[in-house]
């Protein structure tokens, strides 16, 4: 289970979201088989979508998050709810590449250079896309690109995700954003913040989010959510999908190839219908 942790800071000026998410990459690598690499850069995404979900106003309402870099690691796409309930993959789990200059994982080198998309469905006619060009490769400073540019709201974020044996031992963030009015003072003392959790995977693997709480922000009164890895796909909406298509178009489509296979993208589960079983979806 997850876990964000929400307040308000220096008068009510600066908005935090501490983020928990070590059970969530560890999720996904039961699902995917991902290299440290690819962990790390998939974690980082679900870690700033859940931010974003957090700030999801109505039930029902969700996002997709789409990372298009043209590094090692090909796209990254991530889902999630305003229940935070995310799901993710990256296009090649494989991925691997050297140490960076610093010794840490090259999640730079693994997004490479492209484009960060959102898309956010809230009930209206047509969903809200945003979409800014990735400047670093980080993620960290991609999302808060994003925020300065498609949202107008200036953000900081530090993101992490600690691999060690292929199990992820510490993952999660720390997000500020400038509230109305928010004074130079306050804008200065959040930049400074910011800089105490560049290594925020550690400190989450050694202190957990609650322990940084306690460390740094004892003062004030957090409101605390759950946050999960969780895949919608099912029997029904596979079904549901199938139904949608027809039974003339599926039945040609095993004509030619032998049977039907969907793989989901997110937990890696295969449905497999027949002939056989496409009369029985049709009732027959």
């Amino acid at each position: 289970m997850g876990k964000i942790y929400k307040t308000l800071i220096y008068d009510n000026q600066i908005s935090l979201s501490i983020i928990e998410a070590t059970d969530i990459c560890n999720k996904a690598i039961q699902f995917h088989k991902t290299t440290p690499l690819a962990t790390a850069t998939l974690g980082r995404t679900m870690i700033a979508s859940l931010f974003m979900a957090s700030t999801l106003k109505n039930k029902g309402d969700r996002l997709s998050v789409t990372v298009a870099g043209d590094g090692v690691g090909g796209k990254v796409i991530v889902s999630c709810d305003s229940n935070l309930k995310v799901r993710g993959y990256i296009e090649n789990p494989n991925a691997m590449l050297p140490l960076n200059d610093k010794g840490k994982l090259d999640v730079a080198g693994c997004v490479g250079k492209g484009r960060i998309t959102i898309v956010r469905n809230m009930g209206m006619k047509e969903p809200y896309t945003g979409s800014s060009q990735i400047v670093s490769g980080e993620l960290a400073e991609d999302f808060s690109y994003y925020y300065a540019l498609s949202e107008q709201q200036p953000t900081a974020m530090a993101l992490g995700v600690k691999v060690q044996n292929d199990i992820c031992i510490g993952a999660g963030g720390v997000v500020i954003q400038t509230m109305p009015f928010c004074s130079e003072k306050a804008i200065a003392d959040a930049e400074n913040l910011i800089k105490n959790f560049q290594d925020i995977s550690e400190k989450i693997r050694t202190l957990g989010a609650k322990g940084i709480i306690e460390t740094y922000f004892n003062k004030y009164s957090f409101n605390e959510y759950d946050a999960k890895y969780e895949c919608i796909c099912s029997d029904d909406y596979i079904t549901s999908m199938l139904i949608a298509i027809g039974k003339t178009e599926l039945l040609n489509i095993i004509d030619e190839v032998g049977k039907i296979e969907i793989k989901c993208e997110y937990c890696d589960k295969v449905y497999t219908y027949d002939k056989q079983a496409v009369d029985k979806l049709f009732g027959e």
